[in-house]
């Protein structure tokens, strides 16, 4: 509870049973039960949370604040802040991510990129002084 932010409300649901097929833009948070067949973005410029139910199923990119996955995803996932794998989910597609919470059974199909690694600089490569001798 210390040190958390807190959530942005979920005003928004697609229900088990329902499928949407094209893009959705969201703001807040979405909670996914159905099926999606195309792209889901937050709203930038207002924190966001995206809910993937153990149930549901999407094929498209994701991108989002805070995105909790328990169900299905083929294509990329981006979660500028945390990305939570619960353990019943299964991605098809490069994953990146600011912080991870990765559950036992949970199942990546494709590279993960942290964000924070992308904004590291290369090193130069240290020489020992025994090499020098």
């Amino acid at each position: 509870m210390f040190g958390k932010k807190k959530q942005p409300p979920i005003r928004s649901l697609i229900a088990q049973g329902s499928c949407i097929e094209g893009n959705l833009k969201f703001s807040d948070g979405l909670r996914v039960d159905g099926e999606v067949i195309g792209d889901i973005r937050a709203n930038e410029g207002s924190p966001s949370i995206l809910v993937i139910s153990e149930s549901a199923s999407v094929t498209g990119l994701i991108h989002a604040d805070h995105v909790i996955i328990n169900g299905r995803v083929t294509g990329p996932v981006h979660a500028s802040q945390v990305l939570e794998l619960q353990p019943k989910a299964k991605i098809e597609g490069e994953v990146s991510y600011k912080a991870l919470e990765m559950h036992q059974g949970a199942v990546i199909f494709g590279q993960l990129r942290p964000l924070a690694y992308q904004q590291i600089e290369e090193k130069p490569t240290l020489t020992l002084a025994a090499n020098n001798a």
